[in-house]
């Protein structure tokens, strides 16, 4: 019985072809419009997370604890003992790729004319730029290894102190113990990363440098590139779990940039709004045309409830045909959507700068699993809620009364 119910509906859903094609279509336009929001909306959480990732702060950060929320202020007290064994100790997990040190510290950068406060990283340079694929040298140079008087300025620094590559500068900063001391340096080059205001503050010299510049050795952060982005979770739990007891704290990117969570949600929530509207669009496209072919099918329903079959059954048969049209449009939908997601993807979608960035990029439309799954439900639901509004309403009727129409 319930192949022949449909094999019956899949002769009625394909008998009038023109309405047919009409609720496909509605269908397949709204499920391919979800198919390609979704994809673009991923794409920006996905290029955001691995702006900041590999312009700023790597995928995870390691340093004592009460550092990240003391340490700007004197990060020369928060000092990791003995890094090189800590550094070891990460190294050797899978998921690792690299561990680097890092030494924040503040103070004021002068070209002989001006000055302007800044925050300033001691960095490994030949790491640094394995895992920096997001942060542009813009003239110049990046930093060498062996090179204890180069310097490294962001982009907005240089355009405020009017520094070029060549340029000398002198930086002075406090001690460890309250002490000025001075380097003077060249500016070797000027980068450009995702975040403005970083770029209008930062400035890099290397790690011996600082460590000499603010006399004190060792490193204030511990800085972990993974091999992937989406080992994180895992990665994060293990280093937490070896690291135990030692007096440092493990947090991960996303932990390090909040607005990532917050952005990541507010995206989230306009989506559901679009899907929404998805949703309402399709019920009302799809119930003008069924209810509209139902009601021209009331003599048959009547003719087959005269024969003997039940309510039930003329309400499962109309449901049927509701459920292959789900099914159908939506896959044509899902078809359609991932061959447009790849012709964009392929092509490209330039985009401008996000909010506190000066960088554009190339967006593209990613195929996600979820999202493509979610726009499959949306678009058989939504048929089969507007299926069953004009099914109510049609199967009410007087066997009599339904006969009577076919005179």
């Amino acid at each position: 019985m319930p192949l022949q119910l449909a094999r019956l509906a899949f002769r009625n859903v394909f008998r009038q072809r023109l309405r047919s094609a009409l609720t496909l279509g509605a269908i397949a336009f709204g499920v391919l419009g979800l198919v390609v929001s979704g994809g673009f909306v991923h794409d920006i959480f996905i290029q955001l997370g691995e702006a900041v990732v590999h312009s700023q702060s790597g995928h995870i950060q390691i340093a004592r604890t009460g550092f990240f929320t003391y340490g700007s202020q004197s990060s020369e007290k928060f000092l990791i003992e003995n890094p090189a064994a800590v550094a070891a100790r990460v190294q050797a997990l899978p998921e690792v790729a690299q561990v680097m040190g890092r030494f924040h510290f503040s103070g004021l950068l002068g070209n002989g004319r001006s000055t302007l406060p800044v925050v300033g990283e001691g960095i490994e340079p030949e790491k640094e730029a394995k895992l920096g694929t997001y942060m542009t040298i813009r003239n110049g140079r990046n930093l060498q290894p062996g090179e204890p008087l180069g310097m490294l300025v962001g982009e907005g620094v240089a355009r405020a102190l009017d520094l070029k590559p060549g340029d000398p500068v002198s930086l002075v900063t406090p001690s460890a113990q309250g002490a000025m001391n001075s380097l003077d340096c060249d500016v070797v080059g000027t980068f450009q990363s995702f975040s403005k205001d970083y770029d209008d503050r930062a400035v890099k010299i290397l790690l011996p440098a600082a460590q000499d510049l603010l006399g004190t050795p060792g490193a204030n952060v511990l800085v972990v590139e993974l091999r992937s982005t989406s080992d994180t979770a895992r990665a994060t739990d293990a280093i937490r779990q070896r690291l135990a007891g030692s007096g440092l704290e493990v947090r991960n990117w996303m932990e390090l940039n909040d607005f990532y969570g917050k952005t990541v949600e507010l995206y989230d929530r306009q989506f559901g709004v679009l899907r929404l509207i998805v949703l309402l669009m399709v019920l009302l496209c799809v119930a003008n045309t069924v209810n509209m072919s139902l009601y021209e099918r009331v003599p048959e329903f009547g003719t087959m409830c005269a024969l003997g079959d039940r309510r039930g059954k003329v309400l499962a048969l109309v449901m049927t045909e509701g459920l292959i049209l789900g099914l159908v449009g939506s896959a044509i939908g899902l078809a359609l959507g991932v061959l447009l997601a790849l012709a964009l993807s392929a092509v490209g979608i330039p985009m401008p700068p996000p909010p506190n960035s000066n960088l554009d990029y190339m967006a593209q439309v990613r195929i996600v699993p979820v999202v493509i799954a979610g726009a499959a439900a949306v678009g058989v639901a939504a048929t089969l809620l507007a299926t069953a509004f004009a099914a109510r309403r049609v199967t009410g009727f007087s066997i009599v009364d339904a006969l009577r129409r076919s005179v």
